[in-house]
């Protein structure tokens, strides 16, 4: 269904809104836990390698194009805001969990990368106290390549946080106003009936 052939959400009925945004709430909480079970489940044994490190740069290179698909598919989804909010929750958990699963190979290569030997729940547990800004500090880079590699997911949380969140809210808005401008205008009233 185009955005064209869409109507608005707010021509749709209360039963039709519901269920778009629950489907749209369900999408957005199963992307999140088909990551994290990818996540624990593939194997993630090989230290961090110049093979693993180009996996690494593809990841990003693949992290960059979902965000110009997520930013596309906002232009044309009759239904942009719910469409921006599918987009963070598939592009947010997705680099967490590349840098998470970075943080892991690195440590099983290079033993003492940090404070304390990672397990993956420890590894992504670092990478969203680093996105968050947190740094409890119970975990620390303590190797040159780690501390490169935080530096880098610093850097980046920066760009995620404000590049992307406003390519995509700037996708929405124009989507929004693209709709606004599409839509026909009203039928002018009609006349009056004569009264009594």
């Amino acid at each position: 269904m185009t955005a064209d052939a869409a109507p608005s959400y707010a021509d749709l009925q209360p039963r039709q809104r519901r269920r778009l945004f629950l489907l749209t709430g369900l999408r957005a909480a199963v992307t999140p836990v088909v990551l994290l079970v990818l996540y624990y489940t593939l194997p993630l044994d090989h230290p961090l390698d110049v093979g693993n490190t180009v996996w690494f740069v593809v990841g990003f290179v693949a992290f960059a194009t979902a965000v110009a698909w997520q930013v596309y598919s906002i232009l044309r989804s009759p239904y942009p805001r719910l469409r921006a909010i599918e987009a963070l929750t598939v592009l947010v958990p997705v680099f967490l969990v590349v840098f998470a699963g970075t943080y892991y190979l690195l440590d099983i290569g290079t033993p003492g990368s940090f404070t304390m030997a990672l397990s993956r729940t420890d590894a992504l547990y670092f990478t969203v106290t680093v996105f968050a800004a947190v740094g409890f500090g119970d975990i620390v880079a303590r190797t040159g390549t780690s501390r490169v590699l935080v530096t880098i997911q610093m850097l980046a949380d920066l760009v995620l946080v404000g590049l992307v969140v406003k390519l995509l809210i700037g996708a929405v808005r124009v989507a929004v106003d693209r709709r606004s401008s599409e839509a026909p205008p009203e039928a002018p009233p009609g006349p009056r009936d004569a009264g009594p």
